[in-house]
């Protein structure tokens, strides 16, 4: 782990603490904290932008409840990705994955900004995260979206770290198979002319 992982851990463990408490304003930090890393995390399991909503707001909220029982046995971003994923999984229990308009998903993106290209690779790639199963989409988002190890994914998941290797091996197969498939779909950039 790097200086920065480990400062903002110390700072979220600072947060539990205060929150253990009764301090609404350390939840709120953590809140603002995690929002958006959260949103981004939840829409591999769903496009359903009531739902990641939802689901927040059910993590936090046990996070608030359970804050005096965080043991540090792991990183606070490894236990609220696991509390979130848990969650996650309930929602689409109790209220299914009906597809919605990707419109309604992006009010939870960051990425008002980027450049056309940007917007058009993270369209393909997400297009091809959609070929992938529930799991393996989770498995790619911790690795390579949040940055946790394989083995803060398998506390996430609470699976075995063998299981989260066949599911990322399998994953990367199947994006290396399909990416260039949708890759021929795309609107191509016309060059400039001078």
């Amino acid at each position: 782990m790097n200086d920065d992982v480990i400062d903002a851990d110390a700072t979220d463990r600072m947060l539990l603490q205060r929150m253990s408490m009764g301090d609404r304003v350390a939840l709120g930090v953590l809140y603002r904290s995690y929002h958006s890393r959260l949103c981004r995390f939840l829409s591999r399991l769903t496009r359903r932008a009531d739902i990641i909503d939802e689901v927040i707001n059910d993590c936090l909220w046990i996070a608030w409840q359970k804050a005096d029982s965080f043991h540090g046995n792991s990183r606070v971003s490894t236990w609220l990705m696991g509390i979130a994923y848990r969650c996650g999984l309930k929602a689409l229990r109790q209220h299914g994955d009906e597809p919605v308009e990707d419109d309604a998903l992006q009010e939870h993106s960051n990425h008002a900004n980027d450049l056309d290209e940007d917007r058009e690779l993270r369209d393909w790639l997400s297009k091809g995260l959609d070929h992938l199963s529930v799991d393996q989409r989770v498995v790619i988002e911790l690795v390579y979206g949040v940055g946790h190890s394989l083995d803060d994914v398998a506390i996430i998941m609470q699976c075995p770290v063998g299981t989260v290797k066949a599911r990322l091996f399998h994953a990367r197969v199947k994006l290396r198979n399909v990416l260039p498939t949708l890759a021929g779909d795309l609107p191509r950039h016309r060059e400039r002319e001078p």
